[in-house]
């Protein structure tokens, strides 16, 4: 087997729902007050969707930076200072156990307090605020929700594209939200950024080559966080990735017929481990410093 990743394979993925998702964003925003996007906070750079800054430009936003007990809490510290510095509300999440949840309700109600009090002195006593809640796949959007609320509301799963139409959540009284389904960007002129993305799952498996993605998984993991590599696999990890991938599988003895190392098997062990954070807190992108 060739030791190379094949550098000339691009990875896009587009699926046609996600063309009506954008049109369902254009014919529904002027329905809400404020856009709630949801970001991974390992990789909040590629998760953020250029479109919905297009889409959400006259709109008060809120920035969710989901799984933040996965990512590097010094470097979502940096991020949440990056974005304060652009004047952008931030609330770093763990949808999962419902922290900063409702804090992100909080700053939405002191966001729009002025609209409501005008809407009221006008006579529009009962003004609910009704926000969408938008974000790529598998960035936690349903879990968030449920979280929200408290109960099953939203359909959940670790799957890019459960949620396949808008829904409206009643949150409580006087805040509403409209679901939308994941949606990504048409064409990934960064590869690094499609990269991150088949990492942390929000890119559909079955298109990739796992093999591939696990090995530059590694090398960037060599090259930035080796130390948690060594300490999750007990190994001391050669520089290359291919090497150090040889060495995961041999090391679980992932063993195919003919004595072959299993390579599906340790590409698909590598990338389950990382995104259940098994290697540790890691994040995979930083806010531009200086």
């Amino acid at each position: 087997m060739d030791k190379q990743i094949n550098q000339g394979k691009i990875i896009q993925w587009y699926p046609g729902h996600m063309t009506k998702t954008k049109r369902l964003i254009e014919e529904n925003i002027k329905l809400v007050d404020i856009v709630i996007e949801l970001l991974d906070a390992r990789a909040p750079y590629s998760t953020k969707n250029p479109d919905i800054d297009k889409l959400a430009q006259n709109k008060m936003r809120i920035v969710i930076l989901n799984k933040a007990d996965l990512a590097d809490e010094k470097v979502t510290k940096e991020w949440i200072n990056w974005y304060s510095s652009h004047n952008v509300k931030v609330v770093p999440i763990i949808a999962t156990n419902g922290k900063g949840i409702k804090e992100v309700v909080q700053i939405a109600e002191d966001l729009l307090r002025e609209k409501i009090e005008r809407d009221k002195a006008r006579g529009r006593i009962y003004r609910p605020i009704r926000a969408m809640i938008v974000g790529i796949p598998n960035v936690g959007k349903s879990t968030f929700i449920n979280s929200l609320v408290g109960k099953g509301t939203a359909k959940t799963g670790d799957k890019p594209g459960v949620t396949r139409g808008k829904q409206w959540v009643k949150i409580r009284k006087g805040f509403e939200l409209l679901d939308m389904p994941g949606i990504l960007w048409p064409k990934f002129e960064d590869q690094t950024v499609a990269k991150h993305l088949a990492y942390i799952g929000s890119i559909n498996d079955n298109i990739l080559d796992n093999r591939d993605i696990a090995i530059s998984l590694l090398e960037q993991g060599l090259k930035e966080f080796k130390g948690a590599l060594e300490t999750r696999y007990k190994l001391e990890l050669p520089d290359d990735g291919y090497e150090a991938f040889k060495a995961i599988g041999m090391k679980r003895g992932l063993i195919a017929a003919g004595g072959q190392l299993d390579e599906l098997r340790t590409a698909q062990i590598i990338i389950d481990e990382f995104r259940a954070g098994k290697w540790g807190k890691i994040s995979i992108e930083f806010p531009k410093r200086g």
